[in-house]
């Protein structure tokens, strides 16, 4: 399966307390034919300057700078644009791979014939001491199971570019949320390897660190991008309430 080239878009905004740690794990990959392509989006620290040192070390590393800030959509859609892999993952410029996830998952969705896939994860603090062992998922979410419960953690997913074509972010709302979601109405189920490949870490600039922030930007999901009645909103949000309270209790 080594023919299949993987893209994988990182976005970088003052990154450089965890971003050297997230890029080796993508190098000490066991699957090597991938594409590492981190979008730089106006840092102000000196993220650029350590991934520089990578760009002389390997040239499966590309970086792409934006002259302003221009948010973590627009920055993962720059990567997109760029990205040349048959299949294309996610990486968070603070989480970090197990050595096999993208041997374990490239080779479970081939097997599978499934063209979006996600795994379980663990979290870790800012010192990388594992707080919970293990966020499981199920063998499988569609459409509406995944309207209750986002449980694809965008350092975990990976989707088939060359049958689902590249696919964009949103700017509105939970953007990676929003893009699961566009995707399931074409291929109908996310596949969950309940393993987890995944460390994703728990830092107060963290997107899901201010979980008010998080419940709003959910809302705009089901009201702005999805469209969703009122009524209909209201009961997703229900479970999205208690499935977040749940997450939180497990920490």
């Amino acid at each position: 399966m080594s023919n299949i080239l993987i893209s994988i878009i990182s976005p970088v905004y003052n990154s450089e307390k965890f971003i050297t740690e997230t890029i080796k794990s993508v190098i000490n990959q066991t699957y090597q034919n991938w594409e590492l392509i981190l979008v730089d989006d106006g840092s102000k620290d000196n993220s650029v300057e350590v991934v520089e040192v990578f760009l002389k070390q390997d040239v499966r590393i590309k970086l792409i700078s934006h002259t302003s800030n221009l948010g973590v959509a627009e920055a993962r859609n720059t990567g997109v644009k760029m990205a040349k892999g048959n299949y294309i993952s996610f990486l968070d410029s603070d989480d970090v791979w197990d050595r096999d996830k993208l041997d374990y998952q490239v080779n479970f969705m081939i097997e599978n014939k499934c063209h979006l896939c996600h795994t379980a994860y663990r979290k870790i603090d800012e010192k990388g001491n594992v707080l919970v062992s293990i966020i499981p998922v199920s063998k499988s979410v569609n459409y509406y199971s995944l309207l209750k419960h986002n449980e694809i953690g965008l350092s975990t997913s990976m989707y088939n570019a060359d049958i689902l074509g590249k696919r964009y972010f949103t700017k509105i709302g939970w953007e990676d949320f929003a893009l699961w979601l566009d995707i399931l109405k074409d291929t109908k189920v996310s596949l969950g390897i309940n393993k987890p490949l995944v460390s994703y870490r728990i830092h107060q600039n963290s997107s899901s660190y201010n979980k008010f922030y998080s419940a709003q930007k959910t809302w705009k999901v089901y009201r702005h991008i999805e469209k969703l009645p009122l009524i209909n909103s209201m009961y997703y949000f229900i479970f999205y309430a208690v499935n977040s309270s749940i997450k939180y209790l497990r920490k």
